[in-house]
């Protein structure tokens, strides 16, 4: 396991970087130093030591941080980690804001500035308050335990599949003294293992298995429905939305994780009503339980085969045999990252290459040299990700530049962020390493070159996930849904149209069947239009039943 943390919080670099000093002085030893600059940013690192299922031994947050104040950020990281110790570093002048934060966020100590010399000031107080921590019982009932390897992809998968579903773990490898117990006493199974809070044990289980055990739901309450939606991506999530918060009894069906390639992203800054940003699983979080408060029903791990009219009536048949029947439809099953077509890359897979940005994998880059292949928002957002962590930041893309496919903000701070390099004109060419990614070939206007990357993260284009709606509604030569106005050709209804009025907006070549989001025949690729999609489906699918 790695070493508790001691993390410090202040808007101040040199602040920041004074405290941290001080601390590792002391401290390295036996506690692991990490400092953020900001409350978000000390958020989203201590969501991702939480996942990791490393420990934090204490916060020491500056009070006056604009955005988000120190006793703010100590009362979000409560959540986090309940046991670890808090602490407010305060001016004189903010006393007062200190000892109301003893009753706020059940502070245990603030700490005034100047804190030099630190034998005397600050020591004294952080050996305190390691002591209490290390005395405190801090055992999590109910949490997952996963043992695997560390090259293993499907090991990879697993904790993916659990950080995307906010299900808390803790990852053992089997090498390690806790990990090789767990392996023996469930009598050397296959990896990965995980074990249940009750102790069962689970031999490299399946998505469906894996989400069984921690309580997601896996099939439908009951077979008949208002409206069925196919993908929990933000277009389907804003249909599962207003379809329920409007009356309409709705199921959502996804084959993997809430969020679809949304829900990979790092961070989200030109989402309306975020000024500070989100991250892509926050967004779909707060998505699904807004969903699930107006009684919506999630079916996790469903994937659908395909579907059928039966009359009126619109039949989605799962891969298992499952069938739900529904008034309406609407596809939102969104797109997936293209492959990556280079010699090697496949075989590593979840073993240093992933698609998409692997938020489970960012802490591990530390240090490491990372390539990113991909010139749109995504790749850029994973690349000022995981610039927090690597040593360097290798971003590379066909194009001249990023001006033509990435939003100007991230430009901007991709421009501003010294350990991100960006080649221009240049692709992979292959992939070689054996356990893991070792390095890369890249061809670059100069010619061939190495990079000892052990890190790749691919964004690379964007296939749609049509191939089971072969014969049964439109789509276009790259495989997106057509709908609306394109299926009208020279006013024409669609071949076979059974209707006496053209097709709605989103409605595809079979009538009460919608698409909405990027699986959409010229949708916008934006989280805002997906989610507008989805409200404006749900608008139609009640003008539908009313005419119907």
């Amino acid at each position: 396991m790695s070493k508790p943390v001691l993390m410090t919080v202040d808007d101040d670099p040199g602040v920041s970087r004074a405290v941290a000093r001080d601390l590792r002085r002391r401290y390295a030893g036996s506690y692991r130093i990490l400092r953020a600059e900001s409350g978000r940013q000390a958020l989203d690192a201590l969501g991702e030591l939480r996942l990791r299922g490393d420990e934090t031994a204490m916060l020491l947050a500056d009070h006056r941080m604009p955005e988000m104040n120190g006793v703010e950020f100590l009362e979000r990281a409560m959540d986090l980690f309940p046991f670890a110790r808090r602490v407010l570093l305060t001016a004189y002048a903010d006393t007062d804001a200190a000892i109301r934060a003893i009753n706020v966020v059940d502070l245990d100590h603030y700490l005034l500035k100047p804190w030099n010399p630190p034998e005397e000031k600050l020591y004294p107080v952080v050996d305190a308050q390691l002591d209490a921590w290390s005395r405190t019982d801090r055992s999590r009932p109910g949490e997952l335990r996963v043992v695997g390897h560390r090259w293993s992809a499907r090991s990879y998968e697993i904790r993916d599949f659990l950080a995307r579903h906010q299900v808390p773990y803790t990852w053992l490898m089997d090498g390690d003294p806790e990990g090789a117990e767990l392996v023996a006493a469930a009598g050397g199974p296959r990896l990965p293992l995980v074990v249940t809070a009750d102790g069962a044990a689970l031999a490299a289980p399946t998505d469906a298995e894996l989400a069984a055990a921690v309580g997601l739901p896996t099939t439908p309450s009951t077979g008949f429905y208002d409206l069925i939606v196919i993908g929990g991506g933000p277009s389907g999530l804003g249909a599962a939305v207003y379809g329920a918060s409007e009356g309409l009894r709705t199921v959502v069906v996804e084959r993997h994780a809430l969020g679809g390639q949304a829900g990979q992203s790092s961070r989200i800054e030109n989402y309306l009503g975020f000024p500070d940003g989100v991250s892509g699983q926050q967004l779909a979080d707060r998505a699904r339980r807004q969903a699930d408060r107006f009684g919506a029903e999630l079916v996790a791990t469903g994937e659908v085969a395909a579907l059928e009219s039966r009359g009126a009536t619109r039949v989605a048949r799962l891969t298992d045999g499952t069938e739900i029947a529904a008034h309406a439809v609407i596809i939102a099953t969104g797109v997936s990252y293209r492959r990556l077509d280079a010699p090697g890359v496949d075989d590593l897979v979840g073993r240093g290459v992933y698609y998409g940005a692997a938020v489970t994998e960012a802490p591990a880059c530390a240090g490491e040299e990372v390539a990113i292949v991909g010139g749109a928002n995504s790749a850029g957002q994973a690349a000022v990700h995981l610039a927090r962590y690597a040593k360097r930041v290798h971003l590379i893309v066909r194009a001249d530049g990023l001006e033509q496919s990435m939003s100007h903000y991230l430009v901007g701070q991709i421009a501003e962020t010294p350990n991100i390099e960006l080649h221009t004109r240049t692709s992979v060419t292959a992939a070689e390493g054996g356990k893991r990614l070792e390095r890369l070939c890249v061809a670059t206007p100069g010619g061939t070159k190495t990079l000892d990357a052990h890190w790749l993260f691919v964004f690379i284009g964007a296939e749609p996930f049509t191939g089971w709606l072969d014969g049964y509604v439109e789509r276009d030569a790259r495989g997106y849904v057509v709908t609306g106005p394109d299926l009208v050709a020279a006013g024409r209804r669609p071949a076979g149209w059974p209707m006496h009025r053209q097709p709605y907006h989103l409605e595809t070549s079979v009538p009460g069947v919608f698409a909405a989001g990027d699986v959409r025949s010229e949708s916008m690729k934006r989280v805002a239009s997906a989610v507008g999609d989805g409200a404006m489906a749900v608008a139609l699918v009640h003008r539908y039943l009313e005419q119907s």
